[in-house]
This record gives structure tokens, C-alpha cells and sequence, in this order.
């Protein structure tokens, strides 16, 4: 994609219109099938910021979970309710990320994080970091996908690394409990990405 204004949803909206969605799999991510089918993940009230189509929201859903999914592109709102599933109830939401209410604080025992934190603009990285600390109850966990663990300029997506992703999150109370570098991975992302979970603190 040419690089625009990320922040606005009319880029997003454009892609999604233009079928340049790259970071579709077009399918629930085949880490989280796998955290679902293997993992002692409780059920619990999640929520899944740039939601895109909702794949995932979807299928963590189905698994009983609570799911609210948000993303401020009317394009993909349009496609999470086209593809809703009567047996995965998910609660879609159309705002910018960073205009979440702050009735939901302190509300989600997790946020699932992939493609959204190397879609926004680096500079908000820290707005992003502190979005998910206000959302997350204390014990709560979030399992962040990191794409991509490579180094170019520009973007989106924008390089991330892990150390990068530690140095925001840890100073807001959220602690690095696991990292695994996942053999399931799609092929084409194999290699670069790894699974973080974190975890809020008291």
C-alpha cells in the first residue's frame, strides 16, 4: 500500500475496497486455533481492537468467550456483520480505537492484539500501550501476536520488535510471562512473528 494517513479510516476503507488486504488470512489466525484447542485459556470478556472481518473475533467466541470487536474502517465493520454467526454472538464496534469510552476500563480479562499495533502510526505507539492497560482488569492478560519482526522503513504494516514492544508495555504494569516463536504460523509469516503474552499486575 502506498503509505497515507493510517489514522484515517478512509485508508482502510480504501483497501478494503480495492481488495489490498494483505493482512487478511482470510480465516482465523492459526496461532489462536491452536491457543483455543490446546491452552488453558478461561473464558472470559475479551476484546479485539482493528478487528478487521472478525476471523478471530469469531472464533474465540465460539469458544465461549465474550468478544467485543472494534475498528473505526466502515468497510470492515460492514464485513463483520455481514459474516456474523448466530453461534458466536460478538459485539462489533465502529470507533477509532483510541476513542474508546472509559466505562470500559478495567473491564476485559483479555485483548487479543494482531495487525493492529504495526497498522497504527509509531508515534501512538504509547497511546496504544496505554489503551490496554486501562482496559485490561488486573490479572488480565494480553496475547499479542507481534508482525512484523523485521527491519524496513515505513509502512504500515511498521517493523516491530519485541524488545520495542517490552519497553512499552512493562513501564504500564504489564509484565512479559511468555514468548514462543510459533511453528503454526501462516507460511508467509513464518519466522516473523512470535506470541507475547503479558500479563497487568496489581
Amino acid at each position: 500500500m502506498v503509505e497515507r494517513d493510517v489514522g484515517l479510516p478512509s485508508f482502510w476503507d480504501g483497501a478494503y475496497r480495492s481488495g489490498k488486504t494483505v493482512w487478511d488470512l482470510g480465516e482465523p489466525t492459526p496461532v489462536f486455533r491452536r491457543l483455543l484447542k490446546w491452552r488453558q485459556f478461561a473464558a472470559g470478556r475479551m476484546i479485539v481492537l482493528g478487528a478487521g472481518h472478525g476471523y478471530d473475533a469469531r472464533e474465540f467466541a465460539r469458544r465461549g468467550f465474550s468478544v467485543v470487536a472494534v475498528d473505526f474502517a466502515a468497510e470492515a465493520v460492514r464485513w463483520m456483520a455481514a459474516l456474523a454467526d448466530p453461534q458466536a454472538s460478538v459485539e462489533i464496534v465502529h470507533a477509532s480505537i483510541f476513542d474508546l469510552p472509559h466505562t470500559l476500563d478495567g473491564s476485559f480479562d483479555y485483548v487479543l492484539e494482531y495487525m493492529c499495533y504495526c497498522a497504527i502510526d509509531p508515534a501512538r505507539r504509547g497511546d496504544y500501550a496505554d489503551l490496554v492497560a486501562r482496559l485490561l482488569k488486573v490479572g488480565g492478560r494480553l496475547i499479542d501476536l507481534a508482525f512484523p519482526l523485521t527491519r524496513h522503513d515505513g509502512g504500515p504494516p511498521y517493523a516491530v520488535s519485541v524488545e520495542e514492544i517490552v519497553a512499552q508495555f512493562e513501564p504500564r504494569g504489564l509484565t512479559l510471562m511468555e514468548s514462543e516463536w510459533p511453528a503454526d504460523s501462516h507460511p508467509a509469516r513464518r519466522g516473523r512473528e512470535q506470541l507475547l503474552i503479558f500479563q497487568k499486575m496489581p
